[in-house]
Order: structure tokens, then sequence, then C-alpha cells
């Protein structure tokens, strides 16, 4: 005999609410900008309105900024327990962008870029006159990294208490960026003086002396400093980079991690001469993919007409090529 249903036998499923899902996010106009000075296993230490006076901020990238990458040097708008308290955890909500970036690879045929520094606008290429013997390679590679980054370069040769500077400094003089030459028993007075006011990433090769130059501009990091072993290599004495404020919050130092290789996989030729003024209309004129090596590589190069018209010295030239050879 077959049953009789009726609307008590029928089961409704509850339906989901009506109002869909909305993707919009709250802009934080509240939001308080901050500098990214360290960072940490998905932590980030932040200065509130770059004021190191202000206590240090501990951080948490919000989540809808995703895998947003955020290094130091980085300007960020910040919500939440800015009081810097212990136990406190912020959001970064917003990074803003940037002006200037640092970047390397690990090899020329990495792929893969990593940032540096953001916002820095000046590299301070740190190598020893001696002990560890200077490397032209290496600064070349930074010096490219930082015309292509946006970054004004200086030269700092430590250790000159330990012979003669001028013959590894004279080519680079040519390229009219500051070329500063340090001794162990002498303050670094000059360098001290270009970093005045701004905000400058240090980067060289393990056992050059950055961790030493920085403590004595800023005796109160008290960065580690190492010994150089016997085959000329220095210990890795900086883990991670970090962001110091200067004497009185004029400017920060963004000491680097040694590193031992500067990839430039992620950089073209014509990024190093655009950077200068006098070469950035000249090389429109090269034939494309002009590497601006000149002969027998490129015979056609813009910038040999420039040294033929009397507009280009030839030793400039000659440094500017030295530096790209490190792109060939």
């Amino acid at each position: 005999m077959s049953r009789e249903y009726d609307e008590s036998d029928v089961r409704v499923r509850p339906g989901r609410g009506s109002r869909p899902r909305t993707k919009r996010r709250p802009g934080h106009a509240d939001a308080e900008e901050a500098m990214v000075t360290a960072v940490d296993r998905g932590r980030w230490t932040c200065a509130p309105g770059s004021d190191p006076a202000r206590p240090p901020v501990t951080a948490m990238r919000a989540r809808e900024l995703g895998r947003t990458p955020i290094v130091v040097g980085d300007q960020v708008g910040l919500v939440g327990d800015l009081s810097g308290a212990p136990d406190t955890l912020a959001r970064i909500v917003r990074v803003e962008e940037r002006t200037t970036v640092l970047r390397r690879t690990a090899d020329d045929t990495d792929p893969v870029e990593r940032v540096v520094v953001a916002n820095a606008e000046q590299l301070v290429i740190v190598t020893a006159v001696a002990d560890p013997v200077p490397r032209a390679g290496f600064v070349d590679r930074c010096l490219v990294a930082a015309y292509a980054g946006g970054l004004v370069p200086v030269l700092c040769l430590t250790k000159a208490d330990l012979g003669d500077p001028e013959p590894f400094a004279a080519p680079y003089r040519e390229l009219d960026f500051p070329v500063i030459v340090t001794r162990l028993d002498q303050p670094p007075d000059a360098l001290a003086h270009l970093l005045d006011g701004r905000v400058s990433a240090l980067v060289g090769h393990s056992g050059v002396g950055k961790s030493t130059l920085v403590n004595k501009l800023l005796p109160a990091a008290a960065q580690a400093t190492g010994v150089v072993s016997a085959v000329g290599k220095g210990r890795h004495t900086t883990v991670a980079a970090i962001a110091i404020p200067l004497p009185d919050g004029r400017g920060w130092v963004v000491d680097t991690p040694g590193v031992r290789s500067f990839g430039l996989a992620h950089i073209t030729p014509d990024d190093v001469p655009a950077a200068f003024e006098d070469l950035a209309a000249a090389i429109e004129d090269c034939p494309r993919g002009c590497g601006h090596l000149g002969p027998p590589a490129d015979p056609e190069c813009a910038l040999d007409v420039l040294v033929a018209e009397g507009k280009l010295r030839p030793s400039r030239l000659a440094a500017l090529r030295r530096v790209l050879v490190a792109l060939a």
C-alpha cells in the first residue's frame, strides 16, 4: 500500500545568505606610516614615522596583502597596537611604492630576483685595500645593481693603512661618484658626512670591514666583528639586513649580510648607461641588442661616436665598459 506524503515529510535545506561575499577591503586611511628596519621569520620590526626616537613596533603582514614581499627599507602602513610594548603586535596593511630597489640574484643563471633593500638613496660598496685583496669584479657588479636600481653608488675603500688605495680607486673616479678611503686608526669622518641625512645601504664581501665601520659610526649598534681567515676570506658576521639610525635621527644605515656573489640575471646592458645623464640619450641611437662594449662585439655603439665628437672622455667610456663587462 503506497504512502501519502504531506509537507511535513519535506526537508528544506537552509540556504546560504542572499548577501554575496564582497571583495572590498578596508582602505585603512588611518594607518600610520612606518619604515621597516628588520625582518625575522614572518615578523617585521618597524619605526613609526621613520623616527628612531619612538619605540619600535613589531608587526605581521595583513591577510589581504597575501605574499606581498616586504623588506628592510620599505615604507608601510601600520594599524593596531603601535605602542611598541612587549608582546604587542601591529598589522602591516599597505606597502608604499618603492623609489629605489637593490636587487640581486644568486648567480647569473638564477631567474629569481631577491630584493635586498628598498628605498635606499645610496649604495656604499665596501671593499678592503688588503686582507682580503680587493675584487674589481664584485665592485663592478654592485655598481651595475646600483645604477639599475636607482641608487647613487659610493665606493668605500677600507684598511688603507695596509696598502695604497689609488691603483684600485683611479678607474672608478672616472665615473664621477664618491670614492672614500678609510683607515683602521682614523675615524671615518668623510663617510659619516656622506651618510648624514640619507638612507644608505652597505654591501661588501665578508671580512672587508662593514661591521667595523658601522661600529665606528654608531657605537651603540654593537655589530659583531670577525677575523679574516688564512685564505683571505672573511667570516660572515652580519646574518640579516638591519637598518640602524644615525645619531640624532639624521638618516639610516642598512647593514646587509656578507655575500659571496652578486648575480645580475635581472639587468640588461641598457640599465647602466641609462643612469648617466650624459649617456642616456646617446644609447637610444645604438642598434637593437647593443651591449655597449664597443668593437668588435658592438662596432656600431653610439657611445664611440660621443668620444669621436669630443663629448665623452675616452677614459670615462673605458671605465663604463669595464663595469659593463660584468654583464657580458
